[in-house]
């Protein structure tokens, strides 16, 4: 019973873990910029790939301070942070959303 309720817990855990090796993002959130997101002119960057040197260009452009990948059918924390940049993707790696925050 003890160890049923170990590996569950391990499993929990592992399912709150933001990056896996399908994300086009390494470990550590990519950092770029100084001040604050702005993705009004991002909109069209939204069906491409989804890739590190793809976030690399979105966050610069953005001017936001860090990047966070959204993989397909992942949970976000709600805080609100003006100097992020969020990219959605789905299963094929096509970026479907970005937004600051």
């Amino acid at each position: 019973m003890r160890t049923s309720l170990i590996i569950g817990a391990v499993l929990a855990l592992s399912a709150c873990a933001t990056t896996t090796a399908s994300e086009p993002d390494e470990q550590e959130p990519k950092r770029m910029g100084e001040g604050n997101c702005d993705a009004s002119g991002l909109q069209e960057h939204v069906g491409h790939k989804a890739s590190a040197e793809s976030g690399a260009i979105l966050l610069k452009l953005s001017g936001a301070k860090t990047l966070r990948w959204g993989p397909p059918d992942s949970a976000w924390t709600m805080d609100y942070r003006t100097d992020r940049l969020n990219v959605s993707y789905d299963r094929e790696m096509t970026i479907t959303r970005i937004a600051c925050g």
